[in-house]
């Protein structure tokens, strides 16, 4: 018990030590930029703190409840040798944990309700929720085979590039979200947990190259299958788009609406929905565990109790965004839209993407899993930060181009010719983790705060289609911790390669 007390003290001291950034880049826009004190103050104070705990308790959850049980389901398939019921496994597992993520629900939403119901929010999610579920399945096969990852990677963004210029003008920022916000802080552990269980387990693999990389097929499948489904939609209707003010405001208010209620009620639909987003995942486990494999769950009460922290941890994270981070960010974003002022605008995107990211549970997740597969070679805080720089350079970039107007393709399809051309340069060993790192970026925290500013970007300068460039910070967001990361392993390579030398010298 005294030793449990001991390491939940550590946890919750690195969560409060990971809220930091965001605390000083909320405050210091607040008081040197808007210079106002928000009248919620308490709330929000409340709300950081509420969001440390639930941090806490959700990767302590992690790592006695998820991550074991992710990892035995995949040494059980792999004696099992049943390539069938492993590949529906890894099929399910993605569809049941994307058709429930919230993150998903609410950018479905506001598709529909910006584009007058032309994206019908329901089929958009089935068709983002069946692209997980069947990147899932052929990430699971590329490890069974033992393919390198960039063959599949390569392929997949070179047939995404050249589908855009065939999708209409409206789907192509919206399907590059779609990519980012479908790896949750659920999902993220389980898939992890799939992929390197199923790498330890196959002699020959290693779980540090092979492991990795399934989050980066869920990310990328969406992109390709949001485009398929862009042009039926707009195939059979030809009519354009007329999105006015009022429809965009709409849609922004019911997102601020979503944060800013807060009652007893609102506290326990929250449990609800969290137990919910929880629930497709446990029954996939529970059934493939005992129905497929045949075998109890070692250390049962052990897993449960890291279940129950996981939902608490998330429960709270949520109400403690709702209360202090949600209000108060979007308050500000669309504070500095109205303001006019661009410089602003691009740092507040730079330095909110950082912050965020940092604290960003997926992240966290990942990170931990990265310095346990590579014994302390790629250390979790190094790597957070490298992937939080990217996020930031690609946000403010995605605020730039809003700003501009420039068409979004141009600078997605830059950004993929330059991490196919760094694919090439990269160690190994880096290149699945730099994949995933784009897909664990845009999850609980940054997705709500991105995607209203992008939407507020959109309303508020003459000129821009909210449904054309309102989306698409989110795909930025993505995109460039992948090319910061392998930029990473590069120079650490070369540090390494030029040591050696040396000591050859000497």
């Amino acid at each position: 018990m005294k030793d449990s007390i001991k390491i939940f003290y550590q946890d919750l001291k690195d969560s409060f030590t990971d809220l930091l950034p965001i605390i000083i880049v909320v405050a210091f826009f607040q008081i040197f930029i808007i210079q106002s004190v928000p009248n919620n103050l308490i709330s929000i104070i409340t709300g950081l703190f509420i969001v440390g705990v639930g941090l806490a308790l959700f990767l302590r959850g992690l790592e006695i409840g998820i991550f074991p049980v992710g990892e035995n389901l995949a040494t059980s398939f792999a004696r099992k040798g049943s390539l069938f019921w492993l590949l529906i496994f890894a099929f399910t597992i993605g569809f049941s944990t994307t058709i429930a993520e919230p993150a998903l629900i609410a950018i479905a939403d506001k598709a529909s309700v910006i584009s007058s119901g032309k994206i019908d929010a329901f089929f958009l999610r089935i068709t983002v929720a069946f692209s997980v579920g069947f990147a899932i399945a052929i990430g699971t096969f590329r490890i069974l085979v033992g393919h390198p990852i960039h063959y599949y990677i390569i392929t997949g963004y070179i047939l995404t590039v050249l589908l855009t210029f065939f999708a209409p003008v409206e789907i192509i920022g919206l399907a590059y979200d779609s990519g980012g916000v479908t790896t949750s802080t659920v999902t993220v552990p389980l898939v992890a947990a799939l992929g390197i269980g199923l790498a330890s387990s196959i002699k020959g693999r290693n779980p540090a190259i092979d492991g990795f990389g399934l989050i980066a097929f869920a990310s990328l499948m969406p992109m390709l299958f949001v485009q398929f489904y862009g042009i039926v939609v707009y195939s059979f209707n030809d009519s354009s788009v007329i999105t006015t003010a009022t429809t965009v405001s709409e849609a922004s208010h019911e997102l601020i609406a979503s944060v800013y209620q807060f009652d007893f009620k609102s506290i326990f639909l929250e449990l609800v929905g969290v137990i919910r987003d929880i629930a497709p995942i446990l029954i996939v486990i529970f059934f493939f565990q005992y129905i497929i494999i045949k075998r109890p769950i070692e250390h049962l009460h052990k897993v449960i109790s890291g279940i129950v922290l996981v939902i608490l941890g998330l429960y709270a994270f949520i109400i403690g965004l709702e209360m202090g981070l949600f209000p108060i960010g979007e308050s500000i974003a669309f504070q500095l839209t109205s303001m006019k002022n661009n410089l602003l605008i691009y740092l507040f995107g730079f330095l909110i993407g950082f912050s965020t990211t940092m604290a960003e549970p997926a992240l966290l997740a990942i990170a931990m899993k990265v310095e346990e597969i590579s014994e302390g070679v790629i250390k979790q805080n190094i790597l957070r930060t490298i992937v939080a720089f990217g996020v930031a350079i690609g946000i403010s970039l995605g605020a730039y181009r809003i700003v501009a107007g420039d068409p979004i393709h141009y600078y997605i399809i830059a950004g993929y010719i330059i991490v196919i051309i760094m694919t090439n340069f990269a160690p190994k060993f880096i290149i699945p983790i730099a994949y995933d790192s784009g897909g664990v970026t845009t999850s609980t925290v940054t997705v709500p705060l991105v995607a209203a500013l992008g939407l507020g970007l959109a309303e508020n300068i003459d000129g821009r289609n909210p449904l054309i460039d309102g989306f698409g910070l989110i795909a930025f967001a993505s995109l460039f911790p992948m090319i910061t990361v392998m930029g990473y392993g590069i120079y650490a390579e070369y540090k390494t390669n030029n040591m050696k030398k040396r000591e050859k010298i000497k």
